[in-house]
């Protein structure tokens, strides 16, 4: 289609066929053009503003383009071509609606207008009918006749009493009834079943004369039962003594406006593709369902597909979208009940409401069913698609929570669903959530505790076991923080590596821990120890590790081979290409290698020759084993042993970890192993603590 122009002389075409219009054709076309670009502006403006839209709507009155065909041709060829006017990005498709809406609003307000004027047009006839001479009578009731007989819109007169004295043709066509049949009907035989009772109230109160006009939309029923929405209007004609006498009624037929305004709260409150409730409807429905207060309960389902970007990736958006399809009508079937809705959140997120809960056992048996049903292949386009879901449960009383809350909580606990491993539902547990919070605010708050100094470092002796002399430290940061206290590394080491800020973190620990190593050489010069300090394996992926370590030993002025590096058994067995060049890089520089916890994990004990290391860190688990008395292990003291023997054929120095009391020292002696650490000879401490070691 062309611009603006071409939309704008189709249009003009379409309201020359649904009236007459008092102007030529090119002049149609001009105004309806300034009426496109106001169209155009609002579907473009950043902010919508309804205003110069009901203006357009409006403008189809002023030109005298009252009938309903004109306002339904317009809202369809403006719903179905304005958008292909122009090829401009920032036109909004999801503003249409909303520029239909008003548009409509405003042809229907300025056409109640016209009808209030034209009522008061014939009120006043009627009024100079009845106090004029008698040949002024006749004439004013000839032309009140024919202004009654020939007005477009439905005319009624009845007595006080509320029966038909007199309607025009109009309103007769509208119900369906002959005029002479409408006479002496009363009103009330016209109003639709069921109506609220408080919409009889205004005509009592006319009726008695406590009221002269009200105006108001009415449902009425048709001669074959159907329903007619009004926009209906009616005014008191008293008698000379101020008697209620006659009631006047005016009514325009609404019906395809109120259709209209019903579609577009449904494409308003509804998923396009699905038909199930959007997130709009969803947040009304459970904002409503707190509002019940008392002892009412909700419960809501959280639930996203697992893996459906791999089959919108890897067969295409339309199967994917089939496949959505499908998922909500099986869980429109399963859910849907009173007090139950199933509503599409996005993408492939849904979401069920249960309204009055009756405990978490409902809440957990609907997630079991919808697991189920989620199971059943679905066959799209050739295939048979299998599809399971995240479910997070959230059920409570609405007393003490908000909608928002609850939201939040449904949403934590669908990450966990998705975290334990997919296609399983998880609930809320308050003490989980406060731990996860926790973990955040930590995570939040590293990147300015690193910059801070909030980390500090403290040294745990490492022994040789032949003479009990300290020949080394390994360096264990600590955080203090100012909320939560004294940190251990269990409690952040895995969030700085989750996070990447092991990478900053462990840079600064080796900083500190070859200051300090600096500050023992330059004290106690040989006889300073060994400083062993944890490398992640997140670290030894970094391209500058080499050149950052060599930078930080560099700085502090020390011997390369006073350092240690520790990785663990896991970290250093996966390590290939380039972390493993870092390491034989390290090495290389004289630093240091150490693996820790050794024995935990499933090594390839073939591939440990070809590494780089220096050392062997035997795992505190097999100390348990090696203790005096009952809780003696053989198996224990035979892998240790094992472990040992083969670390010194491989030319390792052994170091065993977790040392907690004399009879495990005195075994790992007779192994042969040669250094330990463990609480037997010191708890980690301040560096102070170290320097009594030194100073015996």
């Amino acid at each position: 289609m062309g611009g603006p122009d071409a939309f704008a002389r189709m249009w003009a075409t379409v309201l020359t066929e649904t009236g007459y219009v008092a102007m030529d054709h090119r002049g149609l076309v001009d105004q309806v053009r300034e009426y496109t670009e106001v169209l155009l502006a609002a579907l473009r403006s950043p902010r919508f503003n309804p205003v110069p839209v009901e203006g357009v709507g409006a403008g189809l009155v002023a030109l005298r383009l009252t009938a309903s065909r004109a306002l339904a041709t317009s809202l369809q060829l403006i719903g179905e071509e304005l958008l292909r006017v122009v090829d401009t990005p920032d036109l909004k498709a999801e503003r249409l609606p909303a520029v239909q809406g008003a548009f409509a609003n405003g042809f229907a307000t300025a056409m109640q207008y016209k009808i209030f004027r034209d009522q008061e047009a014939i009120r006043r006839a009627a009024l100079d009918a009845r106090r004029g001479a008698e040949s002024a009578l006749l004439a004013s009731e000839a032309r009140f006749r024919a202004m009654f007989d020939q007005a477009a819109v439905g005319i009624a007169i009845a007595d006080a009493r509320g029966v038909l004295v007199e309607v025009n043709t109009a309103l007769a066509t509208m119900l369906g009834y002959q005029v002479r049949h409408m006479r002496g009907m009363n009103v009330n035989a016209l109003r639709f079943p069921n109506e609220p009772a408080a919409m009889h109230q205004p005509l009592l109160e006319m009726s008695v004369g406590e009221r002269d006009h009200y105006r108001m939309e009415r449902l009425l029923r048709r001669s074959d039962g159907t329903p007619l929405w009004t926009d209906l209007s009616v005014s008191l004609v008293r008698d000379e003594t101020g008697v209620p006498q006659y009631l006047v009624g005016m009514f325009e037929d609404i019906t395809e406006r109120h259709l209209l305004e019903d579609r577009l709260r449904h494409q308003a409150n509804h998923d396009p593709l699905t038909g199930l409730g959007n997130r709009a409807l969803f947040t009304e429905r459970l904002s409503a369902a707190f509002a019940c207060g008392g002892d009412t309960r909700v419960g809501v389902c959280y639930l996203d597909l697992d893996g459906f970007k791999v089959i919108n990736d890897s067969l295409g958006h339309d199967i994917g979208d089939d496949l959505l399809v499908a998922v909500a009508a099986r869980l429109d079937d399963l859910v849907t009940a009173p007090g139950r809705m199933v509503a599409r959140m996005g993408g492939d997120e849904f979401v069920v409401l249960i309204e009055r809960s009756a405990g978490p056992d409902e809440l957990v048996a609907l997630a079991e069913k919808i697991l189920a049903a989620l199971a059943e292949p679905v066959p799209i386009g050739g295939h048979r698609l299998s599809v399971s879901a995240s479910i997070g449960l959230v059920e409570r009383a609405v007393v003490g929570a908000t909608p928002a809350e609850t939201m939040r909580d449904a949403d934590v606990t669908l990450y966990w669903a998705k975290a334990d491993g997919k296609n399983r539902w998880a609930g809320y547990d308050p003490e989980r959530n406060a731990r996860e919070v926790a973990r955040f605010t930590l995570s939040a708050r590293m990147p300015a505790a690193v910059e801070s100094e909030e980390f500090y470092v403290d040294y745990q002796p490492i022994v040789r076991l032949s003479d009990s002399k300290l020949v080394g430290v390994e360096a264990l940061v600590r955080w203090a923080h100012p909320e939560f206290g004294r940190l251990g590394p269990d409690q952040f080491i895995g969030l700085a590596e989750e996070t990447g800020l092991i990478v900053p973190l462990g840079r600064w620990v080796l900083r500190e821990a070859t200051r300090q190593a600096r500050r023992w050489h330059d004290a106690y010069g040989s006889r300073a120890p060994l400083v062993s300090v944890n490398l992640a394996a997140r670290q030894t992926e970094e391209p500058n590790l080499v050149a950052d370590v060599a930078t930080i030993i560099k700085a502090a002025n020390l011997p390369p081979s006073s350092i240690q590096l520790e990785l663990t058994e896991s970290a250093i067995m996966g390590t290939t290409g380039g972390p493993l060049q870092a390491l034989h890089d390290l090495a290389d520089l004289g630093i240091r290698i150490a693996i820790d916890d050794f024995g935990t994990g499933y090594s390839n004990l073939a591939y440990l020759r070809h590494l780089p290391v220096h050392a062997i860190k035997l795992a505190g688990s097999f100390m348990e084993g090696l203790r005096d008395g009952a809780e003696a292990d053989p198996a224990d003291a035979q892998i240790v042993t094992t472990l040992v023997a083969l670390s010194h054929a491989l030319g390792h120095e052994v170091i065993a970890e977790g040392v907690e009391d004399p009879g495990q020292a005195e075994q790992l002696r007779a192994i042969g192993c040669d250094s330990a650490q463990g609480w037997l000879f010191a708890k980690p401490g301040r560096p102070e603590e170290i320097e009594r070691w030194l100073e015996v």
